[in-house]
Parts: C-alpha cells; sequence; structure tokens
C-alpha cells in the first residue's frame, strides 16, 4: 500500500537541485530509509542515469517504495530492501552514493567488509532531527569508511545556528519534536560540524532552501585542501 508524505511533494525538486550539483554523472544510489518511497522515485526520474536502491527498516514502508515503484515503471530504480542501518552488514552491494532520508538508527557500520564498492556521496534528508544524537555520530563514522575520499556528505533539514535567528515556525518544531521524544530536536550546526570534524570531514557549503531549511555538504579535509 502506498504511504504519501506531503513534505516530499515540496521538497523533492529543491533537494533535486543541490544533488545535481554534488552527486556522480551516473552510478548506483543507496537510498537508506526511504519512507514512503517518494524521494526514490522522485529522484530516479529527475536523474536517469543513476540507478536507484531504496531501503527501509520497516516493512511496510518497503512495501509502500515497492507500490510507488511499480507504479512507476523506472528502469533506474530497484526494489526496495529492508534495511537497518544499526545493525551490519547492510544486504547490500555495490553503490556509488548514499541517500538517507530520515534514518533511526544508532550507528553505521565500522568493521571489516569485503567485496563492496566506496560510495561517491552520501545524502541524508531529514534524519538529523529525527533520530537520536547517536545517529549523527555514526553517520559521520560509516561515511568515514564507506566513502571515497572526494566524496561529499549532504545534508538536508531545519538546524540551528550561533548567530541566526531561528524562525518560529521551526521553534515550534522542535518543541514537539522533543515531546515525541526528548532524544530528537534540531541541532546546532556547529555540533554536527564537531562530530563531522572527529571523523575527518569539514563543511564547504551552506545553501538556504524553502520553509527555513538548510542543505550543507560536508567533504574530507584532504578533499578541501586542508
Amino acid at each position: 500500500m502506498k504511504r504519501h508524505a506531503p513534505a516530499t511533494a515540496r521538497n523533492s525538486g529543491p533537494i533535486a537541485d543541490v544533488l545535481a550539483q554534488e552527486l556522480p554523472a551516473s552510478g548506483l544510489v543507496l537510498e537508506i530509509a526511504s519512507g514512503t518511497g517518494e524521494h526514490a522515485l522522485f529522484m530516479a526520474s529527475r536523474f536517469p542515469e543513476l540507478t536507484w536502491q531504496p531501503s527501509d527498516f520497516d516493512q511496510e514502508a518497503v512495501a509502500s517504495i515497492d507500490a510507488w515503484a511499480s507504479e512507476a515503471k523506472l528502469a533506474n530504480l530497484r526494489p526496495a530492501i529492508q534495511l537497518d542501518a544499526s545493525h551490519p552488514p547492510w544486504p547490500v552491494g555495490n553503490a556509488d552514493a548514499i541517500l538517507c532520508v530520515k534514518m533511526h538508527s544508532d550507528s553505521c557500520y565500522n568493521g571489516k567488509s569485503v567485496g563492496y564498492r566506496k560510495y561517491d556521496a552520501c545524502v541524508c534528508i531529514n534524519m538529523i532531527h529525527i533520530s537520536d544524537w547517536k545517529a549523527t555520530v555514526g553517520l559521520f563514522r560509516g561515511c568515514s569508511k564507506y566513502l571515497t575520499e572526494a566524496a561529499p556528505i549532504i545534508l538536508y533539514g531545519p538546524y540551528l545556528e550561533e548567530g541566526v535567528e531561528t524562525a518560529p515556525s521551526n521553534l515550534a518544531f522542535d518543541r514537539s519534536l522533543k515531546e515525541r521524544n526528548p532524544a530528537w530536536g534540531l541541532r546546532t550546526l556547529a555540533h554536527v560540524d564537531e562530530v563531522a570534524a572527529t571523523f575527518g570531514f569539514e563543511r564547504t557549503i551552506r545553501y538556504e532552501m524553502p520553509a527555513n531549511n538548510l542543505s550543507v555538504v560536508y567533504r574530507r579535509g584532504s578533499a578541501s585542501g586542508l
């Protein structure tokens, strides 16, 4: 049964515009925590030279993803796989990028793996604020293992920024998230920067996005001239 997330219709286009500047021209993209499957469908249509592998921990979400894909019949959109990012090893093969949407995980696998190809990008949409802080640490830890030296990490969502006034709607959203789960909530971007630096990444660009969101890109220090 297909699920629908209203925000997807609003943010898919602007996110894709950023991805067009950051993702490889061709290859295989692994999308983690695909949710309804609508982002996978949109991105596979927008980037026909990229093959998209959606995934989700929830079996009902996997069914929704496949329902959207079955209806669209896009040759570059693979059937979804059930994947829990916090439990290695991931049931995936080769990939050229990771797209991560609302991943509820504690860590990314940091053990030894055989036969995998390092990814050319990691994209994470609306996960940082809807997960335990350990998921953010795990994301950068995993990227330090699975990404190529020049690969970017692209994050999308609302953030708190020192010296920048937070929109009232974001403050209200932050309160509602914490009411749902005290471990959730908008993160201060400087704190994300600190975690990134721990694993050798540096923020290189900040995109202002609609509805008081940001897209931020991290690259390894060596890739940014450090």
